[in-house]
């Protein structure tokens, strides 16, 4: 019997690159991989890149410094050949630049390609390089294998699911239309299969993904469009699926389909990342984000309006060019006004070949670094108030898995704050792992809450609003 060759996958970025890795895993499973932690012992190396951050190709090239030099001492010490792949955006982007910068790569394959990674590696064996970086005919999704039930039960009880891929919107910071290509929805059925082959294998949580996850049409099993809250509405009645999720939304394509789920799903979680960007309508201009900051307020009111103990979480740039103070100070107030339970935020970093990077008036790096570090502190201030929010009272907590310290168990809240719990004296934790249970909270250890078991139901955390954060 051949002995199994190992694959070691590092991804970069965002959620969709954790599903697209794990989907790897799986069309590479038949042809006699597993997964191991590490590269030194691996015979396939897959880096899984991202495009939107500062610097991330060089980060790429970096990283396949150091692989180079592991796949010769792997061939020198134990005769081994390790192959490398650069998979995902920075290689739709950049497949040519890369093969010719890094000759010790085998294989460029973007991310809508990545099912063809088989062939593409047997051709590399041959010709000694593959690349595969034009949007390809086919949906990938129709050529994937599924994933085996061990796989869904070793990657616990959350998983993602890929509903929607591309964006249409072209905000002119962003690369994502030129390395995902246009808006594609998946078929319902296909996303019913998924969900329930994932809930028969032990999958409570189902967090929804795609660039521009509201913006959602499959078709149906009416032969109609189905927007993202129907779709929602589907799920949430397959039994076994306890809580949902979705990420990341555009404020222009929440619709009313979409409100309603949030009021009538028990299963739908109170928590939605929203991005804005800014707080400035100069500046929400030029990004080619086509909602102004009171349309984004009107959006957030719609929401609390039907779960009034909804929270939010949101995406800030600071320093896009041409930002004034008086810009960056209606930003500051936008925050106030909403208030949030958590955000990220970035300094603006050029994307090559998006409007944008051509775009003057670039905002001084002191003066980004001062206003990242205002910015932050804020944000960093209302995320501390909604944790401390929770303190004394009694939260649902989802169990994930037993803890770092003996006889402790993780989980986490509606708002995917980490909870760390003792059960009672006798209690195996992993006998909890996907039950639903009430958590007093004692006490925050930075941002994980620390309780214990509750008998009483839990209470619905209040809005962050009425915080005062």
């Amino acid at each position: 019997m051949d002995q199994p060759r190992k694959l070691h996958i590092k991804s970069f970025g965002c959620q969709m690159n954790v599903y697209d890795a794990q989907r790897m895993v799986d069309v590479l499973a038949p042809e006699g991989f597993v997964e191991t932690a590490t590269a030194d012992d691996a015979d396939l190396v897959i880096l899984n890149t991202c495009h939107i951050r500062e610097k991330a190709s060089e980060k790429v090239y970096s990283e396949l410094g150091r692989l180079r030099l592991a796949r010769d001492e792997a061939a020198a010490g134990a005769g081994r050949r390790m192959q490398i792949v650069v998979a995902g955006c920075v290689a739709q982007a950049e497949g040519e630049e890369i093969v010719r910068r890094q000759p010790a790569v085998d294989v460029v394959v973007g991310p809508q390609s990545y099912h063809h990674l088989p062939r593409l590696l047997a051709e590399a064996k041959q010709a000694g390089r593959a690349l595969e970086t034009e949007f390809p005919v086919e949906d990938k999704f129709g050529f994937l294998p599924q994933p085996r039930p061990e796989a869904i039960r070793a990657r616990g009880i959350s998983a993602f699911v890929t509903v929607q891929e591309g964006c249409d919107k072209f905000c002119t910071f962003c690369v994502v239309p030129y390395t995902r290509g246009a808006e594609v929805s998946r078929p319902v059925a296909a996303i019913l299969d998924d969900v329930k082959r994932l809930a028969d294998n032990g999958v409570r949580e189902v967090t929804l993904i795609g660039q521009n996850v509201n913006a959602y049409h499959g078709d149906g099993p009416d032969g109609r469009a189905w927007t993202l809250g129907r779709l929602l509405q589907r799920l949430a009645a397959v039994p076994g699926i306890v809580r949902l999720r979705y990420s990341t939304s555009h404020p222009n394509d929440v619709d009313d389909e979409l409100i309603a789920a949030h009021r009538d799903l028990p299963a739908l979680m109170p928590f939605v990342h929203l991005p804005v960007q800014s707080g400035s309508d100069p500046i929400l201009a030029a990004m080619n984000r086509k909602h102004s900051a009171a349309d984004y307020r009107r959006v957030i009111d719609r929401f609390r309006a039907v779960r009034p103990e909804i929270a939010f979480s949101s995406d800030f740039i600071v320093g896009f060019p041409g930002e004034t103070e008086a810009d960056f100070a209606a930003t500051l107030a936008l925050v106030t006004q909403i208030g949030y339970a958590g955000a990220y935020s970035f300094k603006y970093s050029p994307r090559p070949g998006t409007p944008a990077a051509d775009m003057p008036e670039m905002v001084p790096a002191a003066v980004m670094d001062e206003r990242l570090e205002r910015l932050q502190q804020l944000i960093d201030a209302q995320q501390s108030a909604f944790n401390k929010a929770s303190i004394g009272r009694t939260v649902d907590v989802l169990f994930e898995r037993a803890g770092r310290k003996p006889g402790q168990i993780v989980g986490r809240t509606a708002y995917l704050q980490p909870a760390h719990v003792f059960p009672a004296p006798g209690t195996a934790p992993d006998s909890l792992v996907g039950q639903i249970l009430p958590v007093r909270v004692d006490s925050l250890e930075r941002y994980s809450l620390l309780g214990e078991l509750a008998a009483t139901p839990p209470q619905h955390a209040r809005p962050l609003a009425a915080t005062g954060a």
